[in-house]
């Protein structure tokens, strides 16, 4: 039998189900700390621990924001190590964060035989103080093996000098009991809907989704889901472009919600764009979006590429008419939407889906457990 501790932040049920699949493996016995509350501009959650599911769930305080992922850290000193004895450590925390660092230390106290796993979403090797530079070195050093959102990640890994055990395999997919084809699609009732949803900021590109409208032409709306900084700016250059009785901004829903929001859409699109610090590590929306057979867009910022494949399309970041000149294609092909749809759900099915994720995880666990342990 595997002993796995399970440490991440995770927060509602769409992200516990791989923990609740891979439970169902009789070889592995799961412990799992999550935050004891949450709160963001989507979530404010109470959690508790319970022994009411397939595997132990332990809540504990954060010092902290919780969705910081540098600066917090866990109200702990043994993470349950002294009564579990874990064989592996799954820490999906960053390596360099001062809770991967917190973790670290309290395995080489309370469990220094056991395999220490991160995890890293970074695929930008952006400038750091010497005080987290040291943190990462200790991290590092540590770790058995970080897996990774992206294949950029890995490559970044290795220019940072780290020469273990590194892989791209997804923390999150998409849970599609909830993510689903739509029954009702309810742009058919509404015309045709361009939608985002995410994080009103800079550098998710969505100014120039407003720009690209006008040169669309036709009758088409934009939904916007989310909320930010930014949406000021976003409704201002709605006005400069003459396109603001077209757009519609609504508030953002929890997780689990978000998949009835997809079925008003024709398609999605994530216009991120790179910065000096940043570039799409992921794009979790892209997933829900295709499981739901909707259609993606996507810029060639960061991991989007990598994640849509041949199921979507895809166009240079900040080029609003190379943007526009996608939607149209769409917008006038019923037949490159059936196709992408149906790619796309393919896709998130055989890749993304949490049922694929989990038994790709616990794989991983039965391989690293075949390796040389590490040295107490």
């Amino acid at each position: 039998m595997i002993r796995v501790l399970f440490i991440a932040r995770y927060r509602d049920a769409t992200l516990d189900r791989k923990i609740a699949l891979m439970a169902q493996n009789t070889d592995l016995t799961i412990w799992q700390i999550r935050p004891s509350s949450w709160q963001d501009e989507l979530l404010q959650i109470e959690q508790f621990t319970s022994d009411a599911t397939a595997w132990r769930q332990i809540a504990l305080p954060l010092i902290g924001r919780p969705n910081d992922p540098h600066r917090t850290i866990y109200r702990t000193l043994t993470f349950a190590l002294r009564r579990f004895h874990p064989h592996i450590i799954h820490a999906e925390e960053e390596p360099d964060s001062l809770s991967a660092l917190q973790i670290t230390l309290a395995r080489a106290l309370w469990a220094p035989r056991a395999r220490l796993i991160l995890y890293t979403w970074q695929n930008i090797n952006r400038p750091r103080r010497w005080l987290v530079k040291s943190v990462m070195r200790a991290t590092l050093c540590a770790a058995d093996s970080i897996l990774c959102a992206n294949r950029e990640a890995v490559e970044i890994l290795r220019q940072q000098g780290y020469r273990g055990h590194a892989m791209v395999l997804p923390a999150i997919g998409v849970d599609m009991r909830v993510f689903a084809p739509c029954a009702d699609r309810l742009e058919k009732r509404r015309g045709f809907v361009v939608g985002y949803i995410g994080r009103l900021v800079p550098e998710k590109g969505i100014d120039l989704l407003i720009e690209a409208t006008p040169l669309i032409g036709g009758n088409i709306r934009l939904l916007i889901m989310g909320s930010g900084p930014y949406r000021p700016t976003l409704e201002e250059i709605a006005r400069i472009v003459k396109v603001s009785d077209q757009v519609d901004f609504i508030p953002p829903v929890p997780p689990s919600q978000v998949a009835r929001q997809m079925c008003a859409l024709g398609v999605l699109v994530l216009p991120s764009r790179t910065t000096s610090v940043w570039k799409e590590q992921f794009g979790r929306v892209l997933v829900e979006a295709m499981a739901c057979k909707v259609p993606v867009i996507g810029s060639d910022s960061g991991a989007i590429p990598e994640v849509i494949g041949d199921a979507g399309l895809i166009f240079p970041e900040g080029n609003a008419a190379a943007l526009a000149d996608c939607l149209r294609r769409l917008i006038e092909s019923p037949t490159l939407r059936h196709d992408l749809a149906e790619r796309g759900y393919t896709r998130a099915n055989r890749l993304y889906s949490q049922e694929h994720i989990a038994e790709q995880t616990a794989d991983f666990y039965r391989q690293i457990m075949k390796w040389e342990s590490p040295q107490g």
